[in-house]
């Protein structure tokens, strides 16, 4: 007796099964950290991304002359990303009330290749100073985008924040191209939160 076909919806299934399995296949495990960045493993951790091969990943630290508990003030505060990044014209919370899962819509300046991003966020822990956040839609180039941040003490007593990121390469860019746009707004986002919290220190200190 000859058996009966497969009906179509078995056929896509294995189908989707099989993609999923040779994409897993392509990404690998990667940590932007360099070996000068000397971090604890506790927060090397946070920074390992899987990383597919049409995507770039990178990092950028920070040193800032503050306590964490200043800058982590300014940096949990999902709803107010513009506190410290100057590319952000407005931010309004669509789902949630801050905690995993908060969704956001946020609106750059002019001059950008964008013009909104919507934004989910991922990880929020005021234990271990760690937040991130992916961008799940909007009207950019940052497609599967997911940022990483963590703040730790550094051994001179300051706050290191290192922010790293995973994000797909646009069609007709290079993965250099990519991460030094993104490493250039994430640079600009970090210097002007160091600015901040030193004002907040000084003011504390007075």
């Amino acid at each position: 007796m000859l058996a009966s076909p497969p009906n179509s919806s078995s056929v896509n299934l294995v189908h989707r099964s099989s993609a999923t399995h040779q994409l897993a296949q392509t990404m690998k495990r990667w940590s932007p950290l360099s070996c000068a960045n000397e971090v604890p493993d506790t927060v090397a951790w946070h920074h390992t991304h899987m990383v597919g091969p049409n995507q770039c990943c990178s990092a950028v630290v920070q040193q800032i002359e503050a306590p964490v508990s200043s800058v982590w003030s300014v940096v949990r505060r999902f709803d107010n990303p513009q506190a410290y990044k100057h590319f952000v014209k407005s931010c309004h919370v669509i789902l949630g009330d801050g905690d995993v899962g908060t969704l956001r819509e946020v609106r750059v300046i002019s001059g950008l290749p964008a013009a909104s991003s919507t934004e989910r966020l991922e990880i929020l822990d005021d234990e271990r100073h760690v937040i991130s956040f992916t961008i799940v839609g909007g009207d950019h180039r940052l497609a599967n985008y997911r940022s990483v941040t963590t703040l730790h003490t550094s051994p001179q007593g300051n706050t290191e924040v290192v922010e790293s990121y995973v994000v797909d390469v646009p069609l007709g860019n290079t993965k250099e191209d990519t991460c030094v746009f993104v490493d250039t707004i994430v640079r600009c986002n970090l210097q002007s939160l160091a600015q901040i919290a030193d004002k907040r220190n000084n003011m504390n200190e007075s």
